[in-house]
C-alpha cells in the first residue's frame, strides 16, 4: 500500500482541502460599512486559494507549497494596499498555515517513503551483486578443483614403459662374422 493512498494520508488530504475550502469562505464575506476585505482582492485570493486546493487534490503537495507561498505574497500585498483588513489578514494567515503544516507533513512522508524505496532498490542490487559474486567464486572453486584432481590423475598414473627395454640402441643377436 502507498503512502499516498493510506487512510491517514487520505484523511489528511481531507483536512487539508477542508481548511482551504473553509479559507475560500473566509475570504468571500466582505459585508458591512467598512469591508474586512475588497472584492476583487477576494476573487484573486479565492483563484489562488483554488488553485493550491487543485493542486494538493493531486498529489502534488510540492507545488502545493509553492503556490501556498504565492497566496501569503498577494495576502500581504493587499493588506499593504489596504485591501484586507488586519484582522481578516490574521484569521486568513492562520488557516493559511494550518494548510502549510498539513502539506508540509505529507512532503516529508513522501520524502520518507522514497528514500526507504531508494534504500530497499540498493539492497535488493546489492544482494544480487553479492549473489553473483558467491556464484562466480563457486564457479572459480570449482573449476580449480577439478584442475588440481586432474592433475593428481595425471601424477599416479604408470610412466610408459619404454618400447625395447635392454637394448641401448643396439641390436642383438649374432655378432658379425661368428657363425
Amino acid at each position: 500500500m502507498n503512502a499516498s493512498n493510506s487512510p491517514r494520508w487520505r484523511g489528511a488530504l481531507a483536512g487539508t482541502l477542508l481548511t482551504a475550502t473553509l479559507l475560500a469562505g473566509s475570504l468571500a464575506g466582505c459585508a458591512g460599512p467598512a469591508p474586512e476585505l475588497d472584492g476583487a482582492a477576494a476573487g484573486q485570493l479565492q483563484s489562488q486559494v483554488l488553485a493550491v486546493t487543485e493542486a494538493a487534490a493531486t498529489d502534488d503537495s510540492a507545488g502545493a507549497l509553492k503556490l501556498l507561498d504565492e497566496l501569503v505574497s498577494r495576502l500581504d500585498a493587499a493588506a499593504a494596499d489596504g485591501k484586507v483588513s488586519f484582522k481578516r489578514h490574521q484569521s486568513i494567515k492562520t488557516a493559511i498555515d494550518a494548510v502549510r503544516a498539513d502539506l508540509t507533513a505529507k512532503v516529508a512522508q513522501q520524502q520518507a517513503a522514497a528514500a526507504a524505496a531508494a534504500k530497499a532498490a540498493a539492497d535488493q542490487a546489492a544482494a544480487q551483486q553479492a549473489e553473483a559474486a558467491a556464484a562466480q567464486a563457486a564457479a572459480a572453486q570449482a573449476a580449480a578443483d577439478q584442475a588440481a584432481a586432474d592433475q593428481a590423475a595425471a601424477a599416479q598414473a604408470p610412466a610408459p614403459a619404454p618400447a625395447n627395454p635392454g637394448q641401448n640402441g643396439k641390436a642383438k643377436g649374432k655378432a658379425k662374422g661368428g657363425g
